[in-house]
């Protein structure tokens, strides 16, 4: 086990997305921030982060939370009022 030094950062991320990975780390017993640091750690090395079965619950809760964004989106989405 890695002993390590967490910050608290204050990000901006689109609604239904943060209520998509807020109930997945509820899912797998969790903390958000322990969820998203796995995912980086995971991307960086080019690995997927996710086993089918965990994709299946993400697509469960997109149609839930009513999430239709996609990786295509991600780099043209435009903030309302903006």
């Amino acid at each position: 086990m890695q002993t390590i030094d967490r910050v608290q950062t204050g990000v901006r991320v689109e609604r239904r997305i943060v209520k998509v990975m807020k109930a997945l780390a509820e899912r797998l017993d969790m903390s958000l921030g322990e969820l998203i640091e796995g995912v980086m750690l995971h991307a960086f090395e080019g690995k997927a982060p996710f086993a089918p079965e965990t994709l299946e619950r993400i697509a469960q809760l997109k149609a839930v939370y009513e999430l239709d964004l996609t990786a295509a989106d991600a780099h043209a989405l435009v903030e309302a009022g903006g």
